[in-house]
């Protein structure tokens, strides 16, 4: 008893909190709305106040029919741009000089994708999309109109048919290095994400988070916990689309990593140099890894780690 009173107290606190800070929003949105500072403040402060007042009588808010929604599709490129606020100059000398690639694979919720585009973008940086080949043609067909507003921002030159688990989405991410290294933005780092994400840091935060590691790689992990170590030591297929979990051969082991590597599994979205880039896409053991990694499961979560590990680089682990 007392424990679901103490959780319909904390509901009533999470609801009250997120309510007063959408009715602070809609206050500072109302007041840049009537200054003339922005387009459409005015609209979206009133859909906050709605969704705020909402909230306060105890029922789901909606946000759907006020301002907060993106330009229309049929808009033109420079309506679009203006009309969603994108950063279209370069905010600092040190952000100029310290260009990020990013990789962002999706396959569904344009709208989500969309904001996160709009959230991680700058002028200076380089952006690979890689839609799921199984995408409805409409999605695809967005995402293809929003990139094309964007000198530095392009389609993968390669599409995966992405299974879960499977090295289809490990070979999504592959498929964008190779493109964004032959861009000709002089990027430093490169970061993967999926499009259902966002982020909590601006532009400049994340690069002096970046800065701070001088060079080397983030790509968390540990020596395989026995749990995971199923993935690497049996087969796992892909075949037709379907769920690579569907379609596990625990009888059919799997020979040794090569070149005598030692396999470690963490993060499949990680933040690597140029360099490492280059050393993943040329190096015979990070080729070797990658055509051994073909049957197992989940490889994302194996083989950045992994090469970041190998002794003897000029990159240290993270």
């Amino acid at each position: 008893m007392l424990c679901r009173v103490a959780m319909r107290r904390r509901r009533v606190a999470v609801t009250l909190t997120v309510a007063v800070v959408l009715l602070g929003a809609a206050m500072l949105l109302r007041r840049r709305g009537g200054s003339g500072a922005g387009l459409g403040g005015s609209a979206e402060g009133m859909a906050l106040e709605r969704a705020c007042g909402m909230l306060l009588a105890g029922q789901a808010p909606t946000l759907q029919d006020g301002g907060l929604r993106p330009a229309p599709r049929d808009s033109s490129c420079s309506k679009y741009v203006s009309h969603s606020r994108y950063i279209t100059r370069v905010l600092s000398a040190e952000e100029a000089a310290f260009p990020l690639a990013y990789v962002i694979t999706m396959h569904k919720e344009f709208e989500t994708f969309e904001r996160l585009f709009r959230a991680v973008y700058m002028p200076q940086n380089v952006y690979c999309i890689h839609v799921d080949g199984k995408a409805p043609a409409a999605l695809q067909q967005a995402v293809r109109r929003l990139v094309g507003c964007f000198p530095n921002a392009f389609l993968a030159s390669r599409t995966e048919r992405v299974v879960y688990g499977g090295v289809s989405r490990l070979r999504a991410d592959l498929h964008c290095m190779q493109d964004l290294l032959a861009s000709a933005v002089p990027w430093h780092y490169l970061l993967n994400a999926c499009g259902q994400e966002f982020p909590l840091k601006t532009n400049w935060e994340i690069i002096q988070y970046l800065k701070a590691y001088r060079g080397k790689n983030i790509t968390p992990g540990v020596l395989p916990p026995a749990h995971v170590t199923m993935r690497t030591r049996f087969m796992h297929l892909e075949q037709g689309g379907s769920n690579v979990s569907e379609l596990v051969t625990p009888r059919v082991h799997k020979a040794p990593p090569p070149h005598n590597l030692t396999l470690y599994f963490g993060s499949a979205y990680i933040a690597v140099t140029r360099p490492f880039v280059e050393f993943v896409l040329q190096d015979p053991r990070a080729v070797d890894l990658l055509a051994w990694s073909e049957d197992t499961y989940s490889p994302d979560e194996h083989f950045w780690v992994t090469l970041n590990r190998i002794p003897g680089r000029l990159w240290g682990p993270s």
